[in-house]
């Protein structure tokens, strides 16, 4: 049986959010971190959906002209009414990184679909679509994106245009449109969005910020794709709005009991964050007990002095968690640590392209997760950063991932799944920089008992 819904996500945080909202509705999801054999498939039947966790999120688009086609292909062939591009919720992006605009191209060329959906808004995380325009909350306070205090100084892609019609502008040719919030509520949504496919429109926005918003959204995206198979992009917003349709119409249950998770202590945490809100996760996980160790990322602009300060840090990790003690392992404490700035400055004056340097951290920090696994049967660990996530855990070994329980919006427990017996059942989450409140670090350790 064909799944429901199929994946890619642009990073591997993301990923595991679309995850989250699926299988935690009671629609049975699995991830892999490549094209999955024919044979692993096999294994998984039954899922209802398929995804594939990417890094397009931090390559430029020579490597999404390369990589992408044959993901959305492969991912095509599973037969599912929806192939969803999963964005960052805050959508950074750049002409030159992470291309949304070249996705959406691909994605259309790959598939043969004649426009795009792109849906954005997830009240459930505190993003907020309206009149085509992206507001996303901090400490509870709602900010349009081109002036929201972290989003708008990304250390990579900096958001500068909270329009996202208009901030794709820049990345893709293709018309847009937008459906908004009057059109849906006025239940007129679905003749808009015809509307403006008449009109020429390729892209068409919809908003969504409410409750309400989500339902008609998501009775939109599956009318659309019972008729004809559906390429959509945008954030995990577009599970939720689907969850919120099939809740409607009886296809779900209203609601379901989240699972329990027993305590793992140690607890290791691997941070290639430099946001605000990591920041404060961490200081709220030393003020629990977690030991601090600061791995000098401006090291691995040197392949040759790399080695050598992974093994500075793993030596103080293996003897941390040994005595019992959970830690956090951070590139940096916040976007004002000096750390930052000797990073960039060290990346200029080296004049090494930063793309090798970014997959060099998340590498080492991937390693480090595995020697802790294999020399102290380490049972969780926590990955903090989209841009680093994805090629920790292809350092990790891990093949595919599985939901356990709910731990934060956004950042589900996770099992990995993997040939290697070493890494197999390890327990992950994987915390984009914006995700999770200041004790998510504590109580992944701790665990939560059944409500």
């Amino acid at each position: 049986m064909a799944p429901v819904i199929t994946f890619y996500g642009d990073d591997f945080t993301g990923s595991s959010a679309v995850m989250e909202v699926l299988a935690f509705a009671g629609i049975p999801s699995i991830m892999f971190l490549d094209i999955p054999s024919p044979a692993m498939l096999a294994r998984i039947e039954g899922m209802a959906a398929i995804g594939i966790a990417g890094i397009s999120r931090s390559k430029p688009p020579e490597w999404m002209d390369a990589e992408l086609p044959r993901v959305f292909a492969a991912l095509a062939r599973l037969g599912a009414p929806i192939l969803h591009y999963k964005t960052c919720s805050t959508f950074d992006s750049a002409p030159y990184l992470g291309s949304i605009g070249r996705a959406i191209e691909l994605g259309m060329a790959a598939t043969g679909a004649s426009f795009v959906p792109l849906v954005v808004g997830a009240p459930a995380i505190g993003r907020y679509q309206m009149f085509g325009n992206l507001f996303a909350a901090l400490d509870g306070v709602g900010y349009r994106l081109d002036r929201h205090p972290v989003m708008a100084r990304h250390p990579a892609t900096p958001m500068h245009e909270a329009d996202l019609c208009r901030h794709l502008e820049g990345q893709t040719a293709l018309p847009s449109a937008v459906v908004d919030w009057r059109a849906l509520m006025a239940g007129q949504g679905a003749d808009a969005l015809r509307a403006a496919r008449a009109d020429g429109a390729r892209i068409i926005a919809l908003d969504l910020f409410d409750e309400p918003t989500l339902e008609r959204v998501g009775a939109i995206l599956w009318e659309e794709a019972r008729q004809a198979p559906l390429y959509a992009v945008g954030s995990q917003g577009i599970e939720y709005a689907l969850v919120a349709h099939f809740r409607q119409t009886g296809r779900l249950p209203r609601a379901i009991p989240p699972a329990s998770f027993g305590p793992a202590e140690p607890l290791l945490v691997v941070s290639g964050s430099c946001s605000e809100t990591t920041a404060r996760q961490i200081a709220a996980a030393g003020g629990a007990g977690f030991r601090l160790l600061l791995l000098d990322a401006a090291r691995a602009v040197d392949p040759e002095g790399w080695p050598a300060e992974l093994a500075r840090i793993e030596q103080a990790m293996l003897e941390t968690l040994a005595s019992g003690t959970s830690l956090v392992v951070a590139t940096a404490r916040g976007p004002a640590d000096p750390a930052i700035a000797r990073f960039r400055e060290r990346l200029e004056t080296s004049g090494v392209p930063p793309g090798p340097v970014h997959d060099r951290i998340g590498q080492g920090l991937g390693r480090l997760v595995r020697t802790a696994r294999l020399k102290t049967g380490l049972s969780r660990a926590i990955f903090a950063g989209g841009d680093t996530s994805g090629h920790a855990m292809l350092a990790l070994g891990a093949e595919a991932l599985e939901p356990l329980a709910p731990l934060a919006a956004g950042a589900p427990l996770l099992r990995v799944r993997s040939t290697d017996p070493v890494i197999d059942g390890l327990e992950v989450a994987l915390k984009g920089g914006q995700m999770g409140d200041e004790t998510v670090f504590v109580r992944a350790a701790r665990g939560r008992a059944q409500a």
